[in-house]
Protein backbone atom coordinates (compact mmCIF):
# COMPACT_ATOMS: atom_id res chain seq x y z
CA UNK A 1 0.00 0.00 0.00
CA UNK A 2 2.12 2.51 0.85
CA UNK A 3 4.88 2.40 -2.03
CA UNK A 4 1.87 3.53 -4.11
CA UNK A 5 1.46 6.47 -1.56
CA UNK A 6 2.36 9.61 -4.20
CA UNK A 7 1.95 12.40 -2.22
CA UNK A 8 4.45 12.34 0.20
CA UNK A 9 3.96 16.43 0.99
CA UNK A 10 0.76 15.22 2.85
CA UNK A 11 3.02 13.17 5.18
CA UNK A 12 5.43 16.06 5.40
CA UNK A 13 3.03 18.41 7.26
CA UNK A 14 2.67 15.90 9.92
CA UNK A 15 6.32 15.02 10.75
CA UNK A 16 7.33 16.30 13.90
CA UNK A 17 10.31 18.83 12.51
CA UNK A 18 7.72 20.53 10.53
CA UNK A 19 5.04 20.58 13.43
CA UNK A 20 8.48 22.18 15.57
CA UNK A 21 9.04 24.85 12.45
CA UNK A 22 5.61 25.89 12.70
CA UNK A 23 6.09 26.52 16.48
CA UNK A 24 8.76 28.61 15.44
CA UNK A 25 6.99 30.50 12.80
CA UNK A 26 4.45 31.42 15.24
CA UNK A 27 6.37 33.06 17.46
CA UNK A 28 8.57 35.24 15.37
CA UNK A 29 5.92 35.84 13.53
CA UNK A 30 4.38 37.54 17.43
CA UNK A 31 7.67 38.82 18.02
CA UNK A 32 7.12 40.49 14.66
CA UNK A 33 4.37 42.00 15.88
CA UNK A 34 5.71 43.29 19.36
CA UNK A 35 8.39 44.89 17.11
CA UNK A 36 5.87 46.99 15.39
CA UNK A 37 4.77 47.99 18.56
CA UNK A 38 7.97 49.14 20.17
CA UNK A 39 8.29 46.76 22.93
CA UNK A 40 11.28 44.47 20.85
CA UNK A 41 13.70 46.85 20.05
CA UNK A 42 14.64 46.07 15.69
CA UNK A 43 18.59 44.50 16.96
CA UNK A 44 17.01 42.35 19.47
CA UNK A 45 14.57 41.12 16.26
CA UNK A 46 17.01 40.44 14.11
CA UNK A 47 19.27 38.63 15.91
CA UNK A 48 15.79 36.27 16.90
CA UNK A 49 15.15 35.60 13.19
CA UNK A 50 18.74 35.24 12.30
CA UNK A 51 19.63 32.62 14.87
CA UNK A 52 16.47 30.74 15.99
CA UNK A 53 16.44 27.33 15.05
CA UNK A 54 15.74 24.07 17.01
CA UNK A 55 17.70 20.72 17.08
CA UNK A 56 14.97 18.10 17.59
CA UNK A 57 17.43 15.43 19.82
CA UNK A 58 18.19 18.41 22.19
CA UNK A 59 13.91 19.15 22.19
CA UNK A 60 13.76 15.43 22.90
CA UNK A 61 16.47 15.54 26.07
CA UNK A 62 15.02 18.79 27.37
CA UNK A 63 11.61 17.21 27.70
CA UNK A 64 12.77 14.31 29.26
CA UNK A 65 13.27 16.55 32.41
CA UNK A 66 10.81 18.75 32.19
CA UNK A 67 7.73 16.99 31.03
CA UNK A 68 6.33 19.61 28.94
CA UNK A 69 6.68 20.04 24.97
CA UNK A 70 6.57 23.82 24.60
CA UNK A 71 9.15 24.36 27.31
CA UNK A 72 11.67 22.28 26.13
CA UNK A 73 10.79 23.37 22.42
CA UNK A 74 11.71 27.45 23.71
CA UNK A 75 14.22 26.58 26.04
CA UNK A 76 16.23 24.35 23.11
CA UNK A 77 15.58 27.86 20.76
CA UNK A 78 16.80 29.61 23.66
CA UNK A 79 19.79 27.98 23.94
CA UNK A 80 21.02 29.01 20.00
CA UNK A 81 19.27 32.90 20.30
CA UNK A 82 20.74 33.53 23.61
CA UNK A 83 20.17 36.87 25.59
CA UNK A 84 17.65 38.05 23.29
CA UNK A 85 15.35 35.09 23.57
CA UNK A 86 13.74 36.17 26.48
CA UNK A 87 11.59 38.46 24.03
CA UNK A 88 10.50 35.19 22.90
CA UNK A 89 6.94 33.82 24.10
CA UNK A 90 6.32 36.96 25.58
CA UNK A 91 2.58 37.21 27.03
CA UNK A 92 2.08 34.03 25.56
CA UNK A 93 0.55 30.58 26.76
CA UNK A 94 1.68 27.43 25.20
CA UNK A 95 -1.75 26.73 23.06
CA UNK A 96 -1.45 30.52 21.50
CA UNK A 97 1.32 28.67 19.82
CA UNK A 98 0.01 25.05 19.52
CA UNK A 99 -3.69 25.82 18.06
CA UNK A 100 -2.45 28.75 15.85
CA UNK A 101 -0.07 26.30 14.71
CA UNK A 102 -2.60 23.60 14.32
CA UNK A 103 -4.18 25.51 12.48
CA UNK A 104 -1.83 25.99 9.91
CA UNK A 105 -0.94 22.18 9.71
CA UNK A 106 -4.97 21.62 8.88
CA UNK A 107 -5.57 24.27 6.80
CA UNK A 108 -2.47 23.21 4.54
CA UNK A 109 -3.89 19.60 4.68
CA UNK A 110 -7.35 20.52 3.90
CA UNK A 111 -5.82 22.45 0.78
CA UNK A 112 -3.86 19.27 -0.56
CA UNK A 113 -7.55 17.35 -0.21
CA UNK A 114 -9.18 19.70 -2.37
CA UNK A 115 -6.47 19.41 -4.81
CA UNK A 116 -7.11 15.68 -5.02
CA UNK A 117 -10.83 16.04 -5.23
CA UNK A 118 -10.45 18.08 -8.13
CA UNK A 119 -8.27 15.96 -9.71
CA UNK A 120 -10.71 12.91 -8.76
CA UNK A 121 -13.94 14.91 -9.91
CA UNK A 122 -12.09 15.66 -13.16
CA UNK A 123 -11.70 11.95 -13.93
CA UNK A 124 -15.48 11.20 -12.67
CA UNK A 125 -16.88 14.10 -15.31
CA UNK A 126 -14.49 12.40 -18.09
CA UNK A 127 -15.97 8.81 -17.11
CA UNK A 128 -19.66 10.21 -17.13
CA UNK A 129 -19.37 11.56 -20.49
CA UNK A 130 -17.70 8.83 -22.03
CA UNK A 131 -20.12 6.70 -20.57
CA UNK A 132 -23.14 8.54 -20.93
CA UNK A 133 -25.29 6.13 -23.46
CA UNK A 134 -23.64 2.85 -22.09
CA UNK A 135 -26.73 0.96 -20.82
CA UNK A 136 -26.68 -1.04 -18.23
CA UNK A 137 -28.60 -3.19 -15.53
CA UNK A 138 -29.89 -0.23 -12.27
CA UNK A 139 -30.60 -2.20 -9.22
CA UNK A 140 -32.23 -1.24 -6.12
CA UNK A 141 -31.87 -4.41 -2.92
CA UNK A 142 -29.24 -5.65 -5.03
CA UNK A 143 -31.84 -6.84 -7.84
CA UNK A 144 -32.10 -5.54 -10.93
CA UNK A 145 -34.72 -2.52 -11.68
CA UNK A 146 -34.77 -0.71 -14.88
CA UNK A 147 -32.39 0.19 -16.97
CA UNK A 148 -29.86 2.90 -16.24
CA UNK A 149 -26.56 4.24 -18.37
CA UNK A 150 -23.04 3.53 -16.63
CA UNK A 151 -22.41 7.42 -17.00
CA UNK A 152 -25.46 8.17 -14.86
CA UNK A 153 -23.77 6.12 -12.33
CA UNK A 154 -20.63 7.72 -12.27
CA UNK A 155 -22.29 11.51 -12.73
CA UNK A 156 -23.96 10.25 -9.25
CA UNK A 157 -20.56 10.19 -7.79
CA UNK A 158 -19.33 13.30 -9.76
CA UNK A 159 -22.07 15.35 -8.07
CA UNK A 160 -21.28 13.76 -4.79
CA UNK A 161 -17.65 15.20 -5.22
CA UNK A 162 -19.02 18.51 -6.03
CA UNK A 163 -20.31 18.85 -2.35
CA UNK A 164 -17.18 17.27 -0.77
CA UNK A 165 -15.22 20.79 -2.15
CA UNK A 166 -18.12 22.85 -0.84
CA UNK A 167 -17.57 21.23 2.71
CA UNK A 168 -13.73 21.27 2.26
CA UNK A 169 -14.02 25.10 1.59
CA UNK A 170 -16.00 25.63 4.46
CA UNK A 171 -13.79 23.42 6.62
CA UNK A 172 -11.01 25.62 5.33
CA UNK A 173 -12.39 28.93 6.28
CA UNK A 174 -13.29 27.17 9.79
CA UNK A 175 -9.84 26.52 10.67
CA UNK A 176 -7.94 29.59 9.10
CA UNK A 177 -8.07 31.47 12.79
CA UNK A 178 -5.86 31.31 15.14
CA UNK A 179 -5.47 32.54 18.66
CA UNK A 180 -2.74 34.88 20.20
CA UNK A 181 -4.70 35.86 23.35
CA UNK A 182 -2.92 34.44 26.14
CA UNK A 183 -3.42 31.94 29.25
CA UNK A 184 -7.51 32.04 29.38
CA UNK A 185 -8.05 34.47 26.22
CA UNK A 186 -8.63 37.43 27.61
CA UNK A 187 -5.14 39.07 26.88
CA UNK A 188 -4.36 40.22 30.41
CA UNK A 189 -0.42 40.34 29.63
CA UNK A 190 -1.28 40.74 25.57
CA UNK A 191 -2.04 43.82 23.48
CA UNK A 192 -4.80 42.56 20.80
CA UNK A 193 -3.07 44.56 17.85
CA UNK A 194 0.12 41.23 18.60
CA UNK A 195 -2.92 38.89 17.77
CA UNK A 196 -4.24 40.98 14.61
CA UNK A 197 -0.20 41.83 13.49
CA UNK A 198 0.94 37.90 14.08
CA UNK A 199 -2.32 36.15 12.25
CA UNK A 200 -2.34 38.60 9.45
CA UNK A 201 1.64 37.21 8.62
CA UNK A 202 0.67 34.30 9.07
CA UNK A 203 -2.41 34.39 6.83
CA UNK A 204 -4.87 33.91 9.81
CA UNK A 205 -7.65 35.58 11.15
CA UNK A 206 -8.62 35.98 15.11
CA UNK A 207 -11.21 34.25 16.40
CA UNK A 208 -13.53 36.17 17.12
CA UNK A 209 -13.40 34.94 21.38
CA UNK A 210 -11.35 31.70 22.02
CA UNK A 211 -10.25 30.29 25.95
CA UNK A 212 -6.91 28.82 26.24
CA UNK A 213 -8.27 26.81 22.72
CA UNK A 214 -9.54 27.65 20.11
CA UNK A 215 -12.83 25.80 20.20
CA UNK A 216 -13.16 22.30 19.11
CA UNK A 217 -16.43 22.20 16.76
CA UNK A 218 -13.97 23.82 14.35
CA UNK A 219 -11.53 20.84 14.22
CA UNK A 220 -14.44 18.24 14.67
CA UNK A 221 -15.89 19.98 11.56
CA UNK A 222 -12.55 19.29 9.78
CA UNK A 223 -12.20 15.76 10.52
CA UNK A 224 -15.87 15.52 10.06
CA UNK A 225 -15.18 16.73 6.27
CA UNK A 226 -12.39 13.94 5.82
CA UNK A 227 -14.91 11.02 6.92
CA UNK A 228 -17.85 12.12 4.58
CA UNK A 229 -15.10 11.90 1.74
CA UNK A 230 -14.00 8.56 2.79
CA UNK A 231 -17.23 7.10 3.22
CA UNK A 232 -18.32 8.47 -0.42
CA UNK A 233 -14.58 6.85 -1.67
CA UNK A 234 -15.93 3.45 -0.09
CA UNK A 235 -19.46 3.82 -1.48
CA UNK A 236 -17.91 4.27 -4.91
CA UNK A 237 -15.50 1.26 -4.32
CA UNK A 238 -18.60 -1.14 -2.86
CA UNK A 239 -20.20 -0.54 -6.07
CA UNK A 240 -16.97 -1.33 -8.01
CA UNK A 241 -17.07 -4.60 -6.23
CA UNK A 242 -20.48 -5.32 -6.30
CA UNK A 243 -19.77 -5.37 -10.28
CA UNK A 244 -16.64 -6.99 -10.25
CA UNK A 245 -18.71 -10.51 -8.68
CA UNK A 246 -18.21 -13.31 -11.05
CA UNK A 247 -21.99 -13.53 -11.89
CA UNK A 248 -22.25 -9.71 -13.02
CA UNK A 249 -18.56 -8.98 -14.27
CA UNK A 250 -19.09 -5.55 -15.69
CA UNK A 251 -16.73 -3.45 -13.71
CA UNK A 252 -13.18 -4.40 -12.89
CA UNK A 253 -10.43 -2.37 -11.06
CA UNK A 254 -7.09 -2.45 -12.30
CA UNK A 255 -5.26 -5.69 -12.46
CA UNK A 256 -1.59 -4.89 -13.44
CA UNK A 257 0.73 -7.15 -15.21
CA UNK A 258 2.49 -9.44 -12.83
CA UNK A 259 -0.16 -9.05 -10.50
CA UNK A 260 -1.44 -12.33 -8.67
CA UNK A 261 -4.86 -12.77 -7.57
CA UNK A 262 -4.46 -16.13 -4.89
CA UNK A 263 -1.95 -18.42 -3.94
CA UNK A 264 -3.70 -21.22 -4.66
CA UNK A 265 -5.75 -20.15 -7.36
CA UNK A 266 -4.05 -18.61 -10.30
CA UNK A 267 -7.87 -17.69 -11.91
CA UNK A 268 -8.89 -14.89 -9.20
CA UNK A 269 -8.79 -11.07 -9.82
CA UNK A 270 -9.96 -9.98 -6.51
CA UNK A 271 -10.97 -6.44 -6.47
CA UNK A 272 -8.78 -5.64 -3.53
CA UNK A 273 -7.73 -2.31 -3.70
CA UNK A 274 -11.63 -1.75 -3.51
CA UNK A 275 -11.72 -3.65 -0.25
CA UNK A 276 -8.75 -2.01 1.28
CA UNK A 277 -10.41 1.13 0.77
CA UNK A 278 -13.34 -0.03 2.53
CA UNK A 279 -11.24 -0.91 5.82
CA UNK A 280 -9.55 2.77 5.54
CA UNK A 281 -12.75 4.46 5.25
CA UNK A 282 -13.62 2.59 9.44
CA UNK A 283 -10.24 4.32 10.21
CA UNK A 284 -11.27 8.06 9.14
CA UNK A 285 -14.75 7.60 9.98
CA UNK A 286 -13.71 6.30 14.24
CA UNK A 287 -11.94 9.32 14.08
CA UNK A 288 -14.99 11.50 14.24
CA UNK A 289 -16.17 9.81 17.10
CA UNK A 290 -13.08 11.37 18.88
CA UNK A 291 -13.13 14.51 17.67
CA UNK A 292 -16.51 14.93 18.57
CA UNK A 293 -15.40 14.07 22.52
CA UNK A 294 -12.70 16.81 22.38
CA UNK A 295 -15.03 19.16 21.85
CA UNK A 296 -16.29 19.23 25.64
CA UNK A 297 -13.13 20.66 27.59
CA UNK A 298 -13.44 20.88 31.22
CA UNK A 299 -13.75 25.04 32.01
CA UNK A 300 -11.05 27.05 29.58
CA UNK A 301 -9.37 23.76 28.81
CA UNK A 302 -8.05 20.41 29.92
CA UNK A 303 -5.40 18.51 28.09
CA UNK A 304 -7.72 15.57 27.12
CA UNK A 305 -7.93 16.58 23.59
CA UNK A 306 -4.25 17.12 22.99
CA UNK A 307 -2.90 13.34 23.15
CA UNK A 308 -5.61 12.05 20.58
CA UNK A 309 -5.24 14.86 18.08
CA UNK A 310 -1.76 14.31 17.50
CA UNK A 311 -3.06 10.64 16.29
CA UNK A 312 -6.44 11.42 14.53
CA UNK A 313 -5.09 14.71 12.54
CA UNK A 314 -2.18 12.62 10.84
CA UNK A 315 -4.04 9.48 10.74
CA UNK A 316 -7.08 10.82 9.02
CA UNK A 317 -5.42 13.16 6.71
CA UNK A 318 -2.96 10.57 5.29
CA UNK A 319 -5.08 8.07 4.97
CA UNK A 320 -7.82 10.45 3.21
CA UNK A 321 -5.09 11.73 0.38
CA UNK A 322 -4.28 8.08 0.04
CA UNK A 323 -7.70 7.02 -0.63
CA UNK A 324 -8.18 9.96 -3.13
CA UNK A 325 -5.03 8.66 -4.91
CA UNK A 326 -6.38 5.12 -4.79
CA UNK A 327 -9.70 5.94 -6.28
CA UNK A 328 -8.41 7.96 -9.18
CA UNK A 329 -5.91 5.72 -9.97
CA UNK A 330 -8.75 2.98 -9.99
CA UNK A 331 -11.47 4.99 -11.66
CA UNK A 332 -8.81 6.43 -14.84
CA UNK A 333 -7.53 2.68 -15.43
CA UNK A 334 -10.46 0.46 -14.94
CA UNK A 335 -11.95 -2.00 -16.96
CA UNK A 336 -15.61 -1.35 -18.29
CA UNK A 337 -17.41 -4.34 -19.88
CA UNK A 338 -20.29 -3.24 -22.26
CA UNK A 339 -20.92 -6.79 -23.35
CA UNK A 340 -21.66 -7.87 -19.72
CA UNK A 341 -23.67 -4.96 -19.21
CA UNK A 342 -25.83 -5.47 -22.37
CA UNK A 343 -25.83 -9.45 -21.87
CA UNK A 344 -26.89 -8.92 -17.59
CA UNK A 345 -29.96 -6.51 -19.17
CA UNK A 346 -31.22 -9.90 -20.69
CA UNK A 347 -30.22 -12.23 -18.07
CA UNK A 348 -34.15 -11.88 -16.77
CA UNK A 349 -35.37 -12.58 -19.70
CA UNK A 350 -37.85 -9.20 -20.17
CA UNK A 351 -38.68 -8.75 -16.72
CA UNK A 352 -37.03 -5.62 -16.67
CA UNK A 353 -39.69 -3.70 -18.92
CA UNK A 354 -42.39 -4.97 -16.55
CA UNK A 355 -43.32 -1.38 -15.70
CA UNK A 356 -43.52 -0.06 -19.18
CA UNK A 357 -46.16 -2.57 -19.84
CA UNK A 358 -47.65 -2.01 -16.32
CA UNK A 359 -48.13 1.86 -17.43
CA UNK A 360 -49.00 0.88 -20.79
CA UNK A 361 -51.89 -0.89 -19.83
CA UNK A 362 -52.94 1.96 -17.53
CA UNK A 363 -52.96 3.94 -20.89
CA UNK A 364 -55.63 1.84 -21.87
CA UNK A 365 -58.06 1.75 -19.63
CA UNK A 366 -57.30 -0.81 -16.81
CA UNK A 367 -57.06 0.26 -13.54
CA UNK A 368 -53.50 -0.20 -11.60
CA UNK A 369 -54.52 -2.54 -9.27
CA UNK A 370 -55.74 -4.86 -12.37
CA UNK A 371 -52.85 -4.33 -14.67
CA UNK A 372 -50.25 -4.92 -11.83
CA UNK A 373 -52.36 -8.42 -11.21
CA UNK A 374 -51.39 -9.25 -15.23
CA UNK A 375 -47.92 -8.14 -15.50
CA UNK A 376 -46.91 -9.96 -12.00
CA UNK A 377 -48.69 -12.85 -13.16
CA UNK A 378 -46.49 -13.26 -15.86
CA UNK A 379 -43.67 -11.70 -14.18
CA UNK A 380 -43.38 -14.31 -11.26
CA UNK A 381 -44.42 -17.36 -13.89
CA UNK A 382 -41.04 -16.11 -15.95
CA UNK A 383 -39.40 -16.66 -12.83
CA UNK A 384 -40.61 -19.72 -12.04
CA UNK A 385 -40.67 -21.90 -15.03
CA UNK A 386 -37.70 -20.04 -16.83
CA UNK A 387 -39.83 -18.32 -19.51
CA UNK A 388 -39.33 -15.36 -21.46
CA UNK A 389 -41.43 -12.41 -20.09
CA UNK A 390 -42.52 -11.03 -23.66
CA UNK A 391 -43.39 -14.45 -25.22
CA UNK A 392 -46.11 -14.51 -22.42
CA UNK A 393 -46.76 -10.91 -22.60
CA UNK A 394 -47.86 -11.15 -26.32
CA UNK A 395 -49.71 -14.57 -25.17
CA UNK A 396 -51.74 -13.48 -22.22
CA UNK A 397 -55.42 -13.04 -23.94
CA UNK A 398 -56.19 -10.31 -21.30
CA UNK A 399 -53.06 -7.97 -22.01
CA UNK A 400 -53.97 -8.90 -25.71
CA UNK A 401 -57.37 -7.04 -25.48
CA UNK A 402 -55.65 -4.33 -24.55
CA UNK A 403 -52.44 -3.98 -26.47
CA UNK A 404 -50.99 -4.62 -29.98
CA UNK A 405 -48.33 -6.52 -30.62
CA UNK A 406 -46.51 -3.67 -32.17
CA UNK A 407 -47.77 -1.71 -28.72
CA UNK A 408 -45.78 -4.60 -26.45
CA UNK A 409 -42.57 -4.30 -28.78
CA UNK A 410 -42.11 -0.74 -27.52
CA UNK A 411 -42.60 -1.30 -23.96
CA UNK A 412 -39.26 -3.82 -24.43
CA UNK A 413 -37.17 -0.91 -25.84
CA UNK A 414 -34.27 0.47 -24.72
CA UNK A 415 -34.29 3.56 -26.21
CA UNK A 416 -36.95 5.15 -23.82
CA UNK A 417 -34.40 4.98 -20.64
CA UNK A 418 -31.77 6.69 -22.91
CA UNK A 419 -34.35 10.17 -23.21
CA UNK A 420 -33.59 11.97 -19.97
CA UNK A 421 -30.07 11.26 -19.71
CA UNK A 422 -29.11 14.26 -21.58
CA UNK A 423 -31.14 16.51 -19.61
CA UNK A 424 -29.69 15.15 -16.44
CA UNK A 425 -26.66 15.16 -17.64
CA UNK A 426 -27.26 19.30 -18.59
CA UNK A 427 -28.63 19.77 -14.96
CA UNK A 428 -25.18 18.58 -13.45
CA UNK A 429 -22.84 20.01 -15.58
CA UNK A 430 -24.54 23.00 -16.18
CA UNK A 431 -23.97 24.20 -12.70
CA UNK A 432 -20.47 24.03 -13.21
CA UNK A 433 -18.46 27.34 -12.25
Amino acid sequence: MIERYTNPEMGAVWTEENRYRTWLAVEIAVCEAWNKLGKIPASSLRTIKAKAAFDIKRIDEIERVVKHDIIAFLTAVNEKVGPDGRYIHLGLTSYDVVDTALSLLVRRSLLQVRARLLTLKKVLRKEALKHKKTVCMGRTHGVHAEPVTFGFKVLVWYEEIKRHLDRIDRAVEVMSVGRISGAVGTYIHLDPRVEVLALKKLGLKPAPVSTQVLQRDRHAEAIGTLALIAASLEKFTVEIRHLQRSEVLELEEPFTKGQKGSSSMPHKKNPVRCERMAGLARLVRANVQTALENIPLWHERDISHSSAERIIFPDSFILTDFMLAEAIDIISHWVVRKDRMKANINATRGLTFSQSVLLALTRKGLTREEAYALVQRNSLKTWEENLDFKALVLADPRIRERLSPAEIETCFSLDPYLEKIDYIFKRVLSRES
